[in-house]
């Protein structure tokens, strides 16, 4: 089914907040730094190894800004290790010192690996654990810190996977990482509720992005998968993007604790489209 071309009808929702994306020089990532700066949000943009693609994604954000009328926002980019705490301290204090505030936490790095879980390598473990779910901690304490410090709420956003609740065998640390990705969302967003500050997640289905390039770009892989997807067919990054743009804005505010799957029915349990028990 064709898209609809919404390039037009971007609400200006985000205007005077300031946005931290973590793993944001491609996939997901990418699409919600440029869809947060088309809303008016001033982007921070992580990255950690590929200098070159953040740059691209700050590029896309400034233009966006500027496409949307809302002028020469400050947006900049910044490298972090997510899987290291002493790197994620320098980001939050390289970023508070140019901005002195921040209003929007989207927890986005994340990778996996795929291997049989018996013969899974410890440390190929560690890092998926560190930089999926650990860094996704130790970046939401850095933004609470700063979000009690300075009174007036604020937002944490994290970016899960519908593998939250579905398994994905020989995903073992990823899937352990999503899992825990829920509970870290509903123990924050309780915990603050009365602070004024909200704590959600989004959790992405198929979509075509490089973290899934080993079917995105095989017509017979990529079949498999959309098989399997009650809306017929695989997401964009921007239609995730949509779903962050909007839990980041005030449309949200009465929502905390909450994972939005925006997954096109993966998790209504497809295989149940025909009924094959009573």
């Amino acid at each position: 089914m064709p898209q609809t071309d919404r390039s037009t009808s971007f609400p200006s929702r985000l205007v005077g907040q300031y946005a931290l994306v973590t793993g944001a020089s491609q996939g997901i990532g990418r699409a919600v730094a440029i869809r947060l700066a088309q809303e008016g949000a001033t982007v921070a943009i992580n990255y950690f190894e590929n200098e070159e693609r953040a740059e691209e994604t700050l590029a896309h954000a400034r233009t966006a800004s500027g496409d949307r009328g809302h002028g020469k926002l400050d947006h900049l980019i910044v490298r972090a290790n997510v899987g290291n705490a002493q790197e994620i301290a320098a980001m939050f204090e390289t970023i508070l010192a140019r901005w002195k505030r921040l209003d929007c936490l989207v927890n986005n790095a994340g990778f996996q690996k795929e291997s049989p879980s018996e013969a899974l390598d410890v440390e190929t473990y560690r890092r998926i654990i560190d930089v999926n779910l650990n860094g996704a901690v130790l970046c939401a304490q850095k933004a609470l810190a700063h979000f009690v410090a300075r009174g007036g709420g604020g937002s944490i956003i994290n970016c899960s996977s519908v593998h939250q609740i579905i398994p994905k065998p020989g995903y073992l640390a990823y899937s352990i990482s999503k899992g825990g990705m829920a509970n870290l969302t509903r123990t924050l967003a309780l915990e603050f509720a009365g602070r004024g500050i909200r704590v959600n997640a989004v959790g992405p289905g198929a979509i075509d992005t490089p973290i899934n390039a080993a079917w995105t770009g095989d017509p017979e892989k990529r079949g498999v998968v959309t098989s399997h997807i009650p809306m017929g067919r695989v997401g964009t990054p921007e239609e995730i993007a949509a779903v962050f743009a909007f839990l980041a804005s005030d449309d949200a505010s009465y929502i905390t604790g909450q994972t939005l799957y925006a997954c096109g029915g993966l998790t209504l349990f497809p295989e149940f489209r025909e009924n094959w028990a009573s």
